[in-house]
């Protein structure tokens, strides 16, 4: 049975502080997705007026959200992000083989012991309510489902309006900062199924995002992809870093370079970790032992992961939404290949969630 890693409701990291101002800062839409495909438009389509927030909508009483993510602008918490990757191990990537999305449990699960769980409202519920500003809910809903809000999209800088609907939906998405493929093949194999969900329902690793650029991101890691959006990724390969700590998950040498490579461009100082020796001074005439010096080893550098996710393809046909999973690719977002009506349930543009 592996060590419990995953961290309790209740203490929030440091970079969990309660920041409205921070929010178009800040990171984590549906499930990431293995190889890049064209997202629709981030302008939603125009819905029937039976279809918009009602004023009864609007009064609804939101459930509390997790805290928002500060963002790193600073050299003091750059460095407090490098020595932390410092502490990471450093490995090659593991095979992907047996990697199946149903391993992190069912998506946007509740039932979770990170915050925000067992209160009665899914997960990407809860992180549109954290992400997004102007919100509505829907009326019956106990506070929980967003049908429209604004989203300050961090990935891209870009203002989304976000609706409800089978043709809306998907123009926001939730982003697993770092992705559940990437984290199987450095370490997740090795975590229980309940740490396995609660890291996909961490909001620590969660954020609402322009859904196309989060299809572009694929399960890439910071070797490969960092957001278009410059003065965010500082914010975001901390976070990459935080999750990665807390669920103790490796690094490739290669993210660990271009983490680094962020961290440094916004202050922090690239330094070499340095172990101090002690001396002690002897009195008894015994014969002294001689003093020995400590060589780490040398630490497995697998070449840069250069090729790009594979493309999806064109023509995809899930028989059910266990087809779907097992294939890793639920959520299905309307316009994205596999996508059915006949699986969503609900009709809001997410089948299979």
């Amino acid at each position: 049975m592996p060590e419990s890693v995953s961290p309790r409701r209740k203490p929030l990291s440091r970079w969990l502080l309660a920041a409205p101002v921070a929010a178009a800062a800040f990171a984590a839409a549906g499930c990431v997705i293995d190889g890049p495909v064209t997202g629709p438009s981030t302008t939603p389509e125009t819905t029937s007026a039976a279809a918009l927030p009602t004023a009864s909508a609007a009064a609804e009483t939101p459930l509390p959200t997790a805290s928002a993510v500060i963002a790193v602008v600073s050299a003091p918490a750059a460095d407090d992000a490098l020595q932390t990757l410092n502490t990471l191990a450093v490995k090659g990537r593991a095979p992907k083989t047996g990697y199946d999305r149903d391993l992190f449990g069912q998506a946007w699960s509740d039932d979770v012991t990170v915050d925000g769980g067992h209160n009665g409202c899914d997960t990407r519920n809860d992180i549109l309510r954290r992400d997004l500003t102007d919100i509505t809910l829907k009326p019956g809903s106990n506070g929980c489902a967003v049908l429209s809000g604004t989203l300050d999209d961090p990935y891209t800088g870009t203002t989304i309006r976000f609706v409800r609907g089978q043709s809306t939906s998907s123009a926001v998405q939730i982003d697993h900062v770092v992705a559940l493929s990437d984290a199987w093949q450095k370490g997740a194999q090795q975590l229980s199924p309940q740490q396995r969900v609660d890291f996909a329902n961490d909001p620590r690793n969660l954020q609402a995002v322009d859904g196309p650029t989060n299809q572009k991101k694929g399960a890439g890691d910071a070797a490969t992809w960092l957001p278009p959006k410059k003065d965010y990724r500082c914010t975001y390969v901390s976070r990459q870093v935080e999750v990665k700590a807390a669920y103790r998950l490796w690094v490739t040498q290669a993210e660990k370079d271009a983490i680094t490579r962020v961290l440094t461009s916004c202050g922090a100082t690239a330094a070499a970790p340095t172990t101090t020796e002690r001396t002690e001074t002897r009195t008894s005439t015994a014969t002294p032992v001689p003093e020995t010096t400590y060589t780490p080893p040398r630490l497995y550098a697998p070449p840069a992961d250069t090729a790009p996710p594979a493309e999806a393809p064109g023509s995809v046909y899930y028989k059910n939404c266990s087809a779907a999973r097992a294939a890793g690719a639920a959520p299905l977002y309307a316009g994205q290949p596999g996508y059915r009506a006949k699986l969503d349930r609900d009709g809001d543009g997410v089948a299979c969630e």
